[in-house]
């Protein structure tokens, strides 16, 4: 009886072994038909896993039922694949390169895929900011090779940012596509930035005054806000140094009627001078700086709203504010107050229109000497487009309004500066 009680115990293994031991196997290559070396496989069904090898190919075990495997690879797009047990040889399998699906706006002021993107266009995700925290956008963008924020006074520590050598003035920086951070602005605006509200940032290194303007001789440099629909409904992102800085981001979304709204609030303060070289002067100027932005959004139109204060002090370790503008204690003191209003409106299918509007008020002192400056820009765009068989037509005009004035002599007579204006030629790519 026992004898054949092992028998039967046997066989039934063996079956079962040919039957649902068998294994699934297949080569993996990416869009461009290389072989995948190191490409993961996963069997959800039997929580098997396996690596493919230099020629791409993988063998796993296969179990009784659908097996789902889970192919995934660096750089490429997750497949997944349902696959029964008796199906043993599943060929070649593709992977999508992540590349082929980023959109891009910065090199044809239209989404189009990277790839077919007329101008080379450098692209960095939120993620790559987020792997290195800073307190702000001007410091955070330092990772981006080619791009240097550069300190143009070691006391207030303001500055600019070159692209491949070029000097700030060069150096166009956008938000939403819209020429925001400018003039004065191109020193002090950078800072109140939330980065937990950047959805991307697009770099393009190179002259691109054709689209941009003379100001994009040296390059651009396009930070696209979030979606409302694609944040979560809060977040909170904060974090602290040795040195006493402390930095807190906070997302929000919101429903109102038709339209979907985004908020966040960005929050630094460091008020602890430290003179580490014995110098008497602070070695990292002191800052508190508050930035309220707001986007909403509908069908045909999206509009946002950002409001930017910080008050911030370098020099002497013993200066304090009853000391601003005198010469018993020396120290740079600077207000910035800064409001801004920009959004696009689709008109039709190929046709839209975007604008901005923003006003920067620095109050200063260098010492005793005093730099009080106000300075006002509007910017209105049309964009047409139109795709005739294998060529795109893009077609645009802009207009832009400055008004500057300060305590400098330069503006004794509160002129005004002129409006200036640019028309962008018609465009055609194939």
């Amino acid at each position: 009886m026992n004898l054949k009680y092992s028998i039967i115990s046997t066989l039934f293994f063996l079956f079962t072994n040919i039957s649902f031991g068998q294994t699934i196997n297949g080569v993996i290559k990416d869009q461009d038909n290389n072989l995948l070396f190191g490409a993961t496989v996963y069997n959800n069904l039997n929580k098997k896993s396996a690596i493919t090898n230099k020629e791409g190919a993988f063998s796993i075990a296969s179990s009784k039922g659908i097996n789902k495997l889970v192919i995934s690879f660096v750089g490429c797009s997750s497949k997944i694949m349902n696959v029964k047990e008796n199906s043993f040889n599943l060929g070649s399998i593709v992977l999508n390169n992540d590349s082929l699906d980023e959109v891009v706006i910065s090199g044809t002021l239209r989404q189009v895929s990277k790839l077919k993107s007329t101008i080379q266009v450098e692209l960095y995700t939120d993620e790559f900011f987020r792997a290195t925290p800073k307190a702000s956008f001007f410091e955070a963008i330092e990772g981006i090779n080619g791009v240097r924020p550069q300190l143009n006074c070691n006391i207030c520590n303001t500055g600019d940012i070159h692209i491949n050598g070029q000097e700030g003035a060069n150096t166009m920086v956008l938000i939403d596509g819209l020429p925001l951070v400018s003039g004065l602005s191109s020193v002090y605006g950078l800072s109140g930035i939330p980065q937990s509200l950047i959805k991307q940032v697009e770099v393009i290194k190179g002259p691109a005054s054709t689209l941009f303007g003379s100001e994009a001789i040296g390059g651009v440099i396009n930070l696209i806000t979030k979606l409302p629909e694609n944040v979560h409904p809060f977040s909170i992102e904060s974090f602290t140094t040795s040195w006493g800085e402390l930095n807190i981001d906070l997302g929000s979304k919101y429903k109102l009627n038709n339209a979907s709204g985004l908020i966040g609030v960005n929050y630094f303060n460091y008020s602890n001078p430290i003179d580490k070289n014995g110098d008497g002067f602070t070695d990292m100027t002191l800052q508190h700086r508050v930035s309220v932005f707001n986007k909403i959004k509908t069908k045909k139109t999206s509009l946002a709203f950002r409001y930017f204060y910080e008050n911030r002090w370098g020099g002497e370790t013993n200066w304090n504010s009853s000391y601003r503008g005198g010469n018993e204690v020396y120290g740079e003191s600077i207000y910035t107050s800064r409001i801004e209003a920009f959004g696009k409106y689709d008109i039709s299918e190929n046709l839209f229109i975007q604008y901005s509007l923003n006003n920067h008020d620095q109050n200063s002192v260098y010492g005793v000497t005093s730099y009080n400056a106000l300075q006002i820009i509007g910017f209105i765009q049309g964009v047409y487009s139109k795709k005739i068989k294998n060529h795109n037509l893009l077609f645009g005009a802009t207009f832009r309004y400055t008004s500057y004035d300060d305590n400098t002599p330069a503006t004794t007579k509160k002129e005004v500066t002129s409006p200036t204006r640019y028309f962008h030629s018609g465009r055609v790519e194939s």
